[in-house]
């Protein structure tokens, strides 16, 4: 199977890439895979002038990652999570990358945020 994690766990095997990359990486991988119906659903929502099919695969990733840390993970405070997952877009993809997945990470937290306080508010 060609998961991102059964790709990470051969290259560690392989003596490619240090075993802790895998060890703090495969919580976020997993969570990435279980959730992706619901996180594939989110990017095509919050970004639909860019369909999931036509989108660059670094993109694709960089934006399934960074909401799976931000909505259904949380490893890390959110705006640092967004801060860093909108860093490495500029990186790898550039400037329109970066502002894609700062837009889809942002937006999908004031979601996440909102649905929160509302469902707080009924429990008061």
């Amino acid at each position: 199977m060609r998961t991102a994690l059964a790709v990470l766990e051969r290259r560690v095997a392989a003596g490619e890439v240090p075993e802790e990359t895998l060890l703090w990486s495969r919580p976020l991988l997993e969570v990435v895979e279980a959730s992706r119906p619901q996180i594939d659903a989110t990017i095509e929502r919050l970004a639909t002038a860019f369909p999931l099919a036509t989108m660059a695969r670094i993109d694709r990733s960089l934006l399934r990652c960074g909401l799976g840390e931000v909505i259904h993970s949380r490893t890390a405070a959110p705006t640092e999570a967004i801060a860093a997952w909108t860093s490495l877009a500029r990186t790898y993809s550039g400037e329109p990358a970066r502002k894609l997945v700062n837009g889809v990470l942002g937006t999908a937290l004031r979601e996440v945020a909102a649905t929160a306080e509302i469902d707080g508010g009924s429990n008061s």
